[in-house]
């Protein structure tokens, strides 16, 4: 029994031993973990607070906050995705950019450094999708320039921001005046597809048009009646940095296409935009597969044409029983004519047999006049006389010769206007063919052309005076109801007593004290309605708007054609309205069909 009860107390003394080594190996370990004795052994080249900038391979502290800003991406785009437009001050403000996230500020271990102007930027180096705020960004991680080089040039572009703000006006006022003096017109020519021969023309200054959008529903700015192309297909808009065009997929089913090209976003299982193209004049853009549109840019200096203009156009398609009627009117303006300040020219063009003669002689014309009166021989008895016959015959002659259009013919009416310098502008017309212009001068009528069909009296009897009287009831030649027209060559070669000498009209003066205008017009508009019943038209609609300033000429022609529509017309329609009374003038340049 004794030997029992010393073995028991021998096990107790053990088990409380190791009890008590236990307890304190865990208090041991608390301890440990509590003073974390380990952080003393962390390399010194871990610390934070030994962080220097100049041992990083990258910066990531600015020299001033704006060049922080820009420190990531360059921004290069200023027009905005969803149609809104930057002006010259958000184009030298720097902008807000997705991707840079401010930090507080830090002391930095160089005290050559401003610590109020320093900012720690992260940098997400994942790709933007979209712009924010309506920037768009030029991707700068594909970049062969070193980070210093970069840097230098971010300054170099931002540096106006940092200047005093009597040199940043100066700077500002400078930065305006040479924009001011770099206007550009742009010009979409369908040149393929269902819509073929469609045009449209902006100038980079009409920023209440811009962007503009291509696609297959209204309120699209070209529309384009291909079944491959989107309702909002492709968008294109003026770029306040570089000065250029762009063009931005919106997202087509179909993509879109430039040179053969595609433009449209990778990610072709998401409708997303893509990125900002620049154009260039003679681009082709593709909408689908068959849409093909011909860009034409043009630069011009800051011109508004000094009295109002207004444009309409309706094909009237589904007026001969329901037969679609191609578009083969063209209707064009420019103010000025490249190089001459004083003069304009405004046109329009009827084709038959197709469109293609229309759109070379509305191109011609203006390219002829302004060469003729380059010449400042030609210019001075212009201008010394007040007659410009010899140029617009000439000019006439001309395009004659260099269209190759063998099938294909057209009208063509054109209205030279030029201004004194004294508040006068004189007007002089010449056209083949029967579009027609006709003058109001307070409450004056003057007819400006003359109708070339062949049931006219003037024709009928300039065909006698060459020998080749027509017969009584002859109302056609080889099948055409008109006499003179620019084209047709094979006709012409076949028929001598077909023309293309234009018939030119007097030189009118308008004062602008005057209540004047004009009124140009394809022959659908004159197929139902008359001269005098077209000027009580425009005087009924100025009427209307006569509180009106803005677009009251664009009404005005809107309003003729919806009377042409009304009364059922069965043939292209294009008309051109020119109010001298209303100074809040129209773009320079302008081509419709």
């Amino acid at each position: 029994m004794t030997m029992m009860a010393m073995s028991i107390s021998g096990i107790n003394v053990v088990g409380l031993c190791v009890g008590l080594l236990l307890m304190l190996l865990l208090i041991l370990l608390v301890i440990v973990f509590a003073c974390k004795p380990w952080r003393f052994l962390r390399p010194a080249s871990l610390d934070r607070t030994a962080l220097k900038v100049e041992d990083l391979e990258r910066p990531l502290v600015s020299d001033d906050a704006s060049a922080g800003q820009g420190q990531s991406y360059e921004p290069t785009r200023s027009c905005d995705l969803e149609g809104s437009r930057l002006q010259p001050e958000e184009y030298l403000s720097s902008p807000r950019i997705e991707g840079l996230v401010h930090k507080p500020r830090v002391p930095s271990s160089s005290p050559g450094f401003d610590q109020g102007s320093t900012v720690v930027l992260d940098v997400v180096t994942e790709p933007l999708e979209d712009a924010y705020l309506g920037q768009t960004l030029k991707r700068s991680l594909g970049s062969n320039l070193s980070f210093e080089e970069q840097k230098r040039n971010r300054k170099e572009e931002l540096s106006p921001v940092s200047k005093s703000p009597l040199d940043g006006d100066r700077i500002f006022e400078h930065a305006s005046k040479d924009f001011n003096q770099q206007r550009s017109c742009l010009t979409l020519e369908v040149i393929s597809g269902p819509s073929q021969g469609t045009c449209f023309s902006i100038r980079s200054t009409d920023t209440s048009k811009l962007p503009l959008t291509l696609g297959r529903v209204s309120p699209s700015d070209l529309l384009l009646k291909d079944s491959e192309v989107s309702g909002r297909h492709a968008m294109i808009n003026w770029n306040l940095n570089n000065l250029k065009w762009e063009l931005i997929d919106l997202g087509s089913l179909n993509g879109t296409l430039l040179n053969s090209q595609p433009i449209n976003h990778p990610d072709t299982g998401r409708r997303l935009r893509g990125d900002p193209i620049e154009l260039a004049s003679g681009d082709i853009i593709t909408l689908g597969t068959t849409s093909n549109v011909y860009v034409r840019i043009t630069s011009q200096a800051e011109y508004r044409v000094p009295f109002g203009v207004g444009m309409a156009c309706d094909p009237m398609s589904l007026r001969r029983g329901a037969k679609k009627l191609p578009m083969e009117d063209v209707y064009y303006y420019q103010w000025p004519l490249p190089g001459l300040d004083q003069f304009g020219l405004f046109g329009i063009c009827d084709g038959h047999g197709g469109v293609g003669a229309a759109k070379s002689a509305s191109k011609l014309l203006p390219e002829m006049v302004a060469t003729l009166l380059s010449d400042s021989l030609n210019r001075e008895r212009v201008l010394s006389l007040n007659d410009a016959s010899h140029v617009l015959r000439n000019a006439f002659s001309q395009t004659e010769e260099c269209m190759n259009h063998y099938y294909e013919g057209c009208t063509a009416t054109v209205l030279l206007i030029w201004a004194d310098g004294e508040q006068r502008f004189f007007a002089q017309c010449a056209n083949v063919g029967d579009s027609a212009c006709v003058i109001d001068i307070d409450g004056n009528l003057i007819k400006m052309t003359e109708d070339h069909r062949v049931t006219s009296y003037s024709e009928r009897l300039r065909i006698k005076e060459i020998g080749e009287a027509l017969k009584d009831g002859e109302t056609r030649l080889c099948g055409l109801n008109l006499a003179r027209m620019l084209g047709d060559k094979f006709l012409k070669q076949q028929d001598g007593r077909f023309s293309s000498e234009p018939y030119i009209s007097q030189v009118v003066h308008i004062d602008k004290t005057n209540r004047a205008f004009a009124v140009m017009a394809s022959d659908g508009l004159w197929d139902v309605i008359s001269m005098k019943k077209s000027v009580q038209l425009v005087l009924q609609t100025m009427e209307r708007y006569s509180a009106e300033r803005e677009d009251v000429a664009d009404k005005i022609a809107n309003s003729l054609l919806s009377e042409a529509r009304n009364l059922r017309t069965k043939d292209n329609t294009s008309i051109i309205l020119l109010d001298f009374s209303n100074s809040s003038g129209a773009s320079s340049c302008r081509v419709g069909s």
